[in-house]
């Protein structure tokens, strides 16, 4: 399995042909994403995150969309946005190489902690990150504050 970097530190998109091959991967657990999944990648990637894939027999296996942030509660975080393996391809290491990638980024440039959310319903998720250290420091609230008429 190799981790293929999609942007390089400053988000520019330096493999735009995987960053293509990775959509069908994403949508697994980003199904809302729009219809024009590359714009809106653009998007995200021009506002500070960064990707990587895993690939194995020339095929995207896994993926992470992730950035470094500055917070005030624990210092240089490398936050990941999005870890999804390829439901197929669970419990065969892809999220294990693609936690060990961050958590070298992590420690390469700096960073305090490396950090996620998971939805409360992916117990499955849950007991991944448990096993590969991760703990709950603090719950995470949200309130939707778009205009439902937009």
């Amino acid at each position: 399995m190799k981790i293929i970097p999609i942007t390089n530190a400053v988000g520019d998109i330096i493999e735009l042909e995987w960053l293509r091959q990775s959509e069908t991967v994403h949508r697994q657990l980003r199904p809302h994403l729009p219809s024009d999944y590359l714009a809106r990648m653009k998007q995200v990637l021009s506002g500070g995150a960064e990707m990587a894939i895993a690939v194995a027999n020339g095929a995207v296996h896994g993926l992470t969309v992730f950035r470094i942030q500055e917070k005030t509660f624990n210092g240089r975080d490398l936050y990941c946005d999005d870890l999804i393996t390829d439901e197929t391809k669970r419990s065969t290491g892809v999220g294990n190489a693609l936690m060990r990638y961050m958590e070298t980024l992590a420690k390469d440039r700096g960073c305090d902690t490396f950090s996620l959310d998971s939805g409360s319903q992916r117990t499955q998720a849950h007991k991944f990150y448990f096993r590969e250290g991760m703990t709950i420091p603090a719950f995470h609230f949200s309130k939707s504050v778009k205009n439902s008429s937009q």
